[in-house]
């Protein structure tokens, strides 16, 4: 098996709702999207060659035969080259946890995301060799 790319779709209760989190804070843009009635119903965000996607639970239930029935949510862990400027990008935005040097060598800043998918920021604290 050759995966050539793996995206993270991340269930929300709105999209609408979310979109500035990943947008207007953190530089994410929206490539594009797919309504559900009168609301966004999927979006398709992207920051440099990284892609997110965010879908709406109703929108999940009418795609999935049984979906979007439960508590589906993610956690996401994105290495960044510059935790700091993610930092100051969150601003004031609520931190689970504000920052922590790990035994694996990476500083993380964690938050939830407006939809309460977990978002684990990390750089590393010495470069790969």
């Amino acid at each position: 098996m050759n995966v050539q790319r793996i995206t993270p779709v991340l269930v929300v209760e709105s999209v609408e709702d979310c979109l500035s989190f990943w947008t207007d804070r953190l530089g994410f843009v929206k490539v594009a999207e797919v309504p559900h009635g009168d609301r966004l119903g999927f979006v398709i965000l992207t920051a440099g060659a990284t892609e997110v996607m965010l879908q709406s639970v109703a929108s999940v239930r009418e795609d999935i035969p049984g979906g979007g029935a439960g508590a589906e949510r993610a956690s996401l862990f994105i290495e960044v080259a510059d935790l700091a400027a993610v930092q100051r990008a969150l601003g004031d935005w609520p931190r689970i946890v504000d920052q922590r040097d790990t035994f694996y060598g990476m500083r993380e800043t964690i938050v939830a995301d407006p939809a309460g998918n977990t978002v684990l920021f990390a750089q590393r604290l010495t470069p790969r060799a």
